[in-house]
């Protein structure tokens, strides 16, 4: 075919094409298309020349070697090449000195310290286990009904159980004091043992109350507890190693304030309690006074080494207080200034919260001891507002209510006492119940064991008066949090907070009041509390 027939041959007909191997669009091996030649149905193609092949054969190649040679050693270029090396280096050593700057102006954070179980959460104290759950319908409280509520305390968050005296002893008797055996109203040796594997499954220590004669008079037997050959003393050290070896978490001794030197005598004690802390498994020495007045005895053991800790309490025995909550409370931290030297309860061993204040500070006092600096101590019952039995001390202490099945779930024998007091008052019915004393309890024992200013921040007394105080724990650059309590339950207060820290308004975590809601922004100045009111709030931290 000549070139002349080719280019004959531009125009094709496409209807004349079978529609099916027309071409969709134009691809890399097909011919050019010319825009606007279309026709009619008529597409005009045009074929590249041989001139336009030459044409794109054609490629730049660039400056050689000798060109580029040439041209670096230009002045202008030696100038730029200069200029832009400078810039990077500037640029580098900029950059180099923002970092340090940045390093070295930055707040640094403060190592944790080291927290043992008990420091992390709440202790609760069962005392006579007669009182808390019976498992056989005897209508008496045992080892084994402790196990069987098992998870009703794991709800609670509590790190420790306090429970005895356990051990077999008769009134103002040494000789048949045996602090080695439990006395058989309450299990036996097969069931303590039980419990503790059981309770150590749900991370919770148990703590055995060995304070000697706890059914006499003086629970030190008016020894001389200190003498080189004291009898009671070598019990004492005795069964301290053995319970310890047996894998209980802590001792727990009362009455102190009895002991002649009872600072010598519990360092002593503690040391064995240290000796057995090894393997990640630490144990706790407990100790409490009856007299809370007596507050050089407290004062003494508070000088101690760790792993001690003394009670101190919010309420004196006869509910009498010389002073205002918030200077006993500022004394108390100023003297022991390590997180795990204080056990805060409300008032000494015998008797609940809810007979010793008003019902419109269950709340207040709930707040106080879940958010001070120490180990929050517990009397059961007083999650729920259970009060004390009309009577003495010792006959006084009410049967655990549970639900509303016979006997409030306690026993299904028939107990031995049985009182009106507590009508109403049940674990589970507080439950379901976000207002309740119980859900008050469990968010702030949840709190208290996450919040790293609540686990060992440090406390600062923002404000103090007889009927209102105010407080913030703080740690490093983690959240804030101010606890403002209310102690009027009858009137409402005013209370103004300036500290140069605090924020002009903080959020709401939780409040007694039910008009202020959790997450809301309130104003810190001239803050106006509802009588009873515990108000707890948090801010973030600033530089």
């Amino acid at each position: 075919m000549t070139q002349d027939t080719a280019l004959d041959m531009k125009d094709v007909e496409l209807n004349e094409i079978d529609p099916e191997k027309q071409p969709m669009a134009a691809g890399t091996e097909d011919p050019p298309v010319e825009d606007g030649n279309e026709k009619n149905g008529v597409v005009k193609v045009k074929l590249a020349d041989e001139d336009d092949n030459n044409s794109r054969a054609k490629k730049f190649t660039g400056l050689s070697k000798e060109e580029l040679l040439k041209v670096a050693d230009t002045p202008g270029w030696v100038r730029v090449r200069w200029a832009l090396l400078i810039l990077f280096w500037l640029g580098w050593l900029g950059m180099l000195a923002g970092a340090v700057v940045i390093i070295v102006q930055a707040p640094r954070c403060h190592p944790l310290p080291v927290l043992e179980w008990w420091n992390k959460g709440p202790l609760y104290q069962l005392g006579d286990p007669k009182t808390f759950q019976d498992s056989n319908a005897d209508g008496v409280g045992d080892i084994a009904g402790i196990q069987e509520r098992l998870d009703s305390l794991a709800t609670l968050k509590v790190k420790g159980l306090v429970i005895g005296p356990l051990h077999t002893t008769s009134a103002n008797k040494l000789s048949d004091t045996k602090l080695k055996e439990i006395d058989p109203k309450y299990g036996t040796m097969d069931e303590f043992k039980s419990l503790l594997e059981a309770a150590r499954k749900k991370s919770i220590q148990i703590v055995l109350d060995l304070t000697p004669n706890y059914r006499g008079t003086n629970v030190w037997f008016h020894y001389n507890v200190k003498s080189p050959d004291s009898e009671l003393l070598n019990q004492i050290k005795e069964a301290m190693n053995f319970w310890l070896d047996f894998g209980i978490g802590g001792i727990h001794f009362n009455g102190i304030e009895n002991i002649d030197n009872p600072g010598e005598v519990l360092e002593e004690l503690r040391n064995i309690t240290t000796n057995h802390s090894s393997d990640g498994k630490a144990r706790v020495l407990l100790a409490s006074a009856n007299d809370p007045h007596n507050d050089n005895v407290l004062t003494i053991l508070n000088d101690t080494a760790s792993g001690m800790l003394t009670a101190r309490y919010l309420i004196h025995k006869d509910n009498s207080s010389e002073n205002s909550l918030g200077d006993r409370i500022k004394q108390y931290q100023q003297v022991a200034s390590e997180q795990d030297r204080i056990l805060w309860a409300v008032r000494p061993r015998l008797g609940h919260m809810a007979s010793a204040v008003h019902e419109n500070l269950l709340r207040v006092y709930q707040l106080l001891l879940f958010t001070l600096q120490g180990t929050p101590l517990t009397l059961y019952g007083d999650e729920i507002g259970l009060k004390d039995l009309p009577g003495q001390p010792a006959a006084s202490s009410p049967y655990m209510q549970w639900d509303d099945s016979t006997n409030h779930g306690f026993s299904k024998g028939l107990p031995e006492k049985s009182s009106n007091v507590n009508e109403n008052i049940t674990f589970k019915g507080q439950e379901d119940n976000k207002d309740s004393i119980l859900s008050v309890y469990k968010r702030l024992s949840e709190l208290r064991g996450k919040e790293r200013s609540l686990l060992h921040g440090a406390f600062t007394l923002l404000h103090q008066c007889d009927k209102s105080l105010a407080y913030e724990r703080s740690w490093d650059q983690n959240e804030r949090f101010v606890s403002i309590l209310n102690f009027d339950p009858d009137e409402e207060i005013s209370v103004t907070i300036k500290h140069k820290n605090l924020p002009e308004q903080c959020t709401v975590v939780l409040s007694s009041n039910s008009e202020r809601k959790e997450g809301s922004s309130i104003p810190i100045k001239n803050l106006k509390l509802v009588p009873g009111e515990a108000l707890m709030l948090k801010y973030p931290y600033s530089s």
